[in-house]
């Protein structure tokens, strides 16, 4: 059983059109207990650091969060679910992260007269220590942020991806796999994805 953590922000929806499409079981739920008790979670998310974090704790959904993760179980985040593994960002300056990886969220410069937000398809370039990732290496992927990831020493286990500046568009590491790009709307290789993520062996 997945269990897709609702803390009132994010693209639940479009994650659970794309779980039912590739046959996954799934609930959508704000319990502590429940989320303890899943085979793997989701955290998604579209929004503002800080809020979401205050929605979490609110919900009392930190300390569940951060013992699954512990567990060894299989995790994912996506865009801001993955952006709340790290330590802050300049989004919310002041509100601490998850500080499940090392690491800080930064606003994209403005560099080359690209827009911010990066919004549309983009590729992803995978280090060799990913696993499922990998299989999609120069595949292209669909984002919408005007936040990245900047990671401290998971650069083996990382994908890239170049808008302006070359960041960290995804980490695969243990039993974590957090990605920027939103699966859920990046068709067959998205879908793909999320499919290999639901077969994965706890």
């Amino acid at each position: 059983m997945i269990a897709v953590v609702d803390y009132g922000m994010g693209n639940i929806g479009s994650v659970c059109n794309a779980l039912r499409y590739v046959e996954a079981e799934y609930i959508v739920t704000d319990d502590p207990a429940v989320i303890l008790g899943a085979d793997r979670i989701i955290l998604p998310g579209v929004g503002a650091f800080g809020d979401a974090m205050d929605n979490i704790g609110s919900r009392g959904l930190i300390e569940p969060i951060k013992e699954f993760i512990e567990s060894n179980r299989p995790f994912l985040g996506i865009c801001l679910g993955y952006q709340l593994l790290f330590e802050s960002s300049e989004e919310s300056p002041g509100t601490a992260g998850l500080c499940v990886l090392d690491g800080v969220v930064k606003r994209f410069p403005n560099v080359m007269g690209l827009k911010v937000p990066h919004m549309g398809w983009n590729t992803i370039l995978c280090a060799p220590k990913t696993n499922i990732l990998k299989q999609f290496d120069g595949r292209y992927f669909y984002f919408v942020h005007s936040y990245y990831t900047a990671p401290k020493g998971l650069a083996d286990f990382s994908c890239e991806t170049t808008y302006g500046i070359n960041y960290a568009s995804a980490i695969e590491y243990g039993n974590i796999l957090a990605c920027q790009f939103h699966p859920e709307k990046s068709g067959d290789d998205g879908l793909g994805m999320l499919k290999k993520w639901t077969e994965v062996s706890s």
